[in-house]
C-alpha cells in the first residue's frame, strides 16, 4: 500500500482589519465608551496608552492612522460588547455590569481588570465572556 499525499488547507487566523473597518471601529469605540460612561483617562488606557489629544480628536470625529495593536484592541472591545449584549437582553444592564464588583474576578470589576492596560487583559475578558455565554 502506498501513502497518498494529503492536500492541506492553509490555516487562517482571521483576516486583517482594513483601514475602512478600523475607522468604523474607532467611531464605534467612541460611542461604546460613552455608553460605558468611561473617563477620558480610562479610554486612553484601554486604547493602549493613547494620548489625550488623540482621544479628543477621535471624539470630534478626526481619526487618523490606526496601527495593528490599536485595531486588535478595538476588535477585542467590540467582542466584549457583543458578549455583554448576548448575556444581557437589556443593554443598560450590560453597560453597568463592567463596573460592578464580580466574585469571579476576586471582587474586582471587569473594568478594573481591563484597565490594567495590557492587550491580553482585553483578550482574557473577551474569552471569559465568550465562555460564560457558552460560545465555546
Amino acid at each position: 500500500m502506498q501513502l497518498q499525499p494529503i492536500v492541506t488547507t492553509p490555516a487562517t487566523v482571521g483576516s486583517a482589519i482594513s483601514d475602512e473597518e478600523a475607522g468604523a471601529l474607532a467611531r464605534t469605540t467612541v460611542n461604546l465608551f460613552k455608553a460605558w460612561g468611561l473617563t477620558d483617562l480610562d479610554a486612553c488606557i484601554l486604547l493602549g496608552g493613547m494620548s489625550a489629544r488623540t482621544w479628543a480628536r477621535w471624539k470630534e470625529g478626526g481619526v487618523g492612522r490606526i496601527d495593528r495593536d490599536l485595531r486588535t484592541r478595538m476588535a477585542h472591545l467590540m467582542g466584549i460588547h457583543k458578549g455583554l449584549r448576548y448575556l444581557f437582553t437589556e443593554p443598560a444592564r450590560g453597560y453597568a455590569w463592567i463596573r460592578k464588583p464580580n466574585a469571579a474576578f476576586g471582587g474586582q470589576s471587569a473594568l478594573d481588570l481591563m484597565l490594567r492596560g495590557e492587550i491580553s487583559d482585553l483578550a482574557a475578558m473577551r474569552e471569559w465572556l465568550d465562555a460564560e455565554r457558552g460560545a465555546w
